[in-house]
């Protein structure tokens, strides 16, 4: 795929009037008492990387000044993105609100998308958004037009300034600024109030080894991860979950009541579908019967947090990680019930509770006194033989809206991190799920085998 860079420039807030009718943002939390924003306890476990995403979209394609000038003016609304990361005086990390500006690139192709549209992330991929190697930009956006009036968006952040959920409020924020609507829902910026330590605290569940670990143990635990496997291809598989597979998968998951009971709480397509993926994987790999392997699925707290609660627009990582977990040969020998049980289970852990222990934990002064760090590793690049799960079906894709062609399909960008899946909506619109599946190529066959024929699966597992 051939794209031609036009320009690369740096865009900066405009304030003004707000896009919701302010002279400044209009945010929850005044940024004007604050020219340093420290990260919070939960940024500050999620993974110090950049991570991409692509949005594409039908013809007509909006003026790129129009786009622009949306921009400047959601990045009025969102200023943390305009900003850099730095130290304060005390070495805590945090935002530096200096409106230094994010990365825009204008770029064009002379094809159609439809000729070269990549429906699986490739090296091809990255051509469609800007890298974050080396960035001090906290957001680099490209806006590229295809020959036949198509365009695509891509999107790349730091994810230690934000979680998906807030990193698409911005990108729908941005469109809305594009069409002169008023941003909604409004960014809510407060850092501070949502996580406080409870007096006296509480730390009810253990969180050495969850998301943090012993800080000698970084560098070799990357080394060992990476061992063996740097001559392996990686290869990013897109598995389309149709809504008769994921009904089998569910009736499998959930079968009827024995005579003289009642039917239990069914489970939901996503605890099903991310069920079958972690058997499939594991069964994929050459990994020991004996070895236990770990499904990751990370949880937002918006939904869970309660005492306060924490609003939808809020700007900041609300996330941490369920961790089911069985040896190989357990797995592989339970059926897709139970796994969807553990699945079920786990994730019901980390509730209010958890994430409020989690906070009390995080902030007594344990991980500086021991000397631990986060378990998010951006140096761990294959997983195996753990998954990494990352769900967003609940994302509300139709809102994301420039003001020209609709929004046709949605894609993560190419990370190279074997075991990494991600789950989105198809936007078909008929409960189809697309997962992205990252796996070594000489596994993909075998995956692909257990995974798309489910008698098969039942066979194998």
């Amino acid at each position: 795929m051939r794209i031609t860079v036009q320009s690369s420039k740096a865009v900066k807030p405009a304030y003004g009037r707000g896009c919701n009718g302010d002279h400044r943002s209009s945010g929850a939390f005044s940024f004007a008492t604050a020219d340093f924003v420290p990260l919070t306890v939960l940024d500050k476990v999620a993974v110090d990387a950049y991570i991409s995403r692509i949005y594409f979209f039908r013809p007509p394609a909006p003026p790129n000044s129009v786009v622009e000038a949306g921009l400047a003016k959601a990045l009025a609304e969102y200023r943390e993105w305009a900003g850099r990361l730095g130290v304060d005086a005390c070495g805590n990390r945090g935002i530096l609100l200096n409106d230094a500006g994010v990365r825009f690139v204008e770029a064009a192709a002379v094809v159609a998308l439809d000729a070269v549209l990549p429906w699986e992330p490739t090296p091809e991929a990255l051509s469609l958004y800007p890298s974050g190697d080396g960035a001090e930009e906290l957001m680099l956006l490209q806006f590229t037009r295809f020959a036949c009036g198509s365009f695509a968006v891509g999107v790349t952040v730091q994810h230690l300034v934000s979680d998906g959920p807030a990193g698409r409020n911005f990108v729908i924020a941005w469109g809305q600024a594009t069409r002169g609507a008023a941003v909604d829902p409004v960014p809510v910026h407060d850092r501070v109030s949502f996580f406080l330590p409870r007096d006296p605290p509480r730390v009810e569940f253990e969180h050495r080894g969850a998301e943090f670990k012993p800080g000698h143990d970084e560098k070799e635990a990357a080394g060992t991860a990476s061992s063996g496997d740097g001559d392996r291809r990686l290869v990013v598989h897109r598995v389309h979950f149709s809504r008769e597979m994921i009904s089998e998968l569910k009736s499998r998951a959930s079968p009827p009541p024995a005579p003289g009971t009642s039917r239990s709480r069914p489970y939901s397509r996503l605890q099903c579908v991310v069920a079958h993926l972690w058997q499939c994987i594991t069964a994929a790999r050459d990994v020991g019967r004996g070895e236990t392997t770990e499904l990751r699925v990370a949880v937002n707290g918006r939904a869970r947090m309660r005492r306060p609660r924490v609003p939808e627009g809020y700007t900041g990582n609300v996330v941490l990680w369920a961790r089911p977990a069985a040896t190989a040969g357990e797995l592989a020998a339970m059926p897709l019930q139970r796994a969807a049980e553990l699945v079920r289970r786990e994730v019901s852990r980390v509730d209010d509770g958890y994430f409020r222990s989690f906070v009390d934990f995080a902030s007594s002064g344990v991980v500086e006194r021991e000397a631990l760090v986060p378990t998010t590793d951006p140096a761990v690049t294959v997983l195996s033989p753990h998954v990494f799960v990352y769900s967003v079906l609940q994302s509300p894709f139709h809102e994301v809206d420039f003001g020209g062609g609709e929004l046709f399909f949605f894609m993560p960008g190419y990370l190279k991190v074997e075991g990494l899946v991600i789950v989105v909506p198809s936007l078909c619109h008929d409960g189809s799920i697309d997962a992205y599946v990252s796996l070594f190529s000489h596994t993909l066959e075998t995956f692909k085998t257990c995974c798309y024929s489910l008698e098969t699966a039942k066979a194998r597992l």
